[in-house]
């Protein structure tokens, strides 16, 4: 897949992007209440663009194409029904999530090259730790070869879904890193049977989130370009 990355930088003269990282594990319905609001400035001009990292306490949820049969077990987290794209998924800690508040009018109206470029920015923040992030044709998200299990096999490391609100962007990506990955075990991850999950320390990287947060920031820089770091 070719990505098309110019058209995702602002254009000269436009206020950056504030990166702002949250400490400790926010409640998603208070996250949520945050983009709903940040994103409505953003859409009114009063607000400029947000990418926000963070983490969760343990949780599932369903983007707007989820079908009932993949939650295998309601009972053991919480389940929120979602308006991002996608089936369902997981957030804990141990994973940075990261929502993305970005402005498409103004960076290409191009919403294939954003979710391609969300990818790609992921691909790229998991280089310095020696792990080739992959596409795969018809399944959105970021994937690792996995010799070790067999020759075709893969295992999802990275989740995207996002949403569009008069072409500014919410929810975003979620990476893992150091998650419990049984917890995967309530559904099926974004309606793809077979391929497993995998994390940066099952993958043999014990990195803290300090660094992934490091790497997320260099290749955002690399995709998105510039941003006005501020955090909580």
């Amino acid at each position: 897949m070719t990505v098309r990355h110019q058209p995702l930088r602002l254009p000269d003269a436009q206020p950056f992007p504030e990166w702002r990282v949250s400490f400790g594990q926010v409640p998603y319905p208070d996250a949520v209440a945050l983009m709903e609001s940040r994103v409505q400035e953003i859409v009114e001009g009063r607000a400029r663009e947000l990418v926000w990292l963070l983490e969760h306490p343990p949780l599932y949820t369903a983007g707007t194409s989820a079908r009932d049969e993949d939650l295998l077990d309601s009972m053991r987290f919480p389940v929120f029904r979602t308006g991002r794209g996608g089936q369902f998924t997981y957030h804990g800690p141990g994973q940075r999530v990261v929502y993305v508040m970005l402005d498409l009018r103004r960076r290409g109206n191009d919403v294939r090259a954003f979710v391609a470029g969300l990818e790609e920015w992921v691909i790229r923040a998991l280089k310095p730790f020696n792990v080739d992030g992959e596409r795969r044709a018809g399944r959105i998200g970021v994937w690792v070869r996995r010799p070790e299990k067999g020759a075709e096999a893969e295992d999802k490391i990275a989740a995207v879904g996002v949403r569009l609100r008069h072409w500014v962007s919410f929810h975003g990506i979620s990476l893992n890193v150091e998650p419990d990955l049984d917890h995967y075990a309530g559904i099926v991850p974004c309606g793809v049977r077979g391929p497993g999950v995998t994390s940066l320390v099952d993958l043999g990287r014990p990195v803290g989130m300090d660094e992934v947060d490091a790497a997320l920031l260099s290749g955002f820089r690399d995709v998105f370009g510039e941003v006005q770091r501020s955090e909580e």
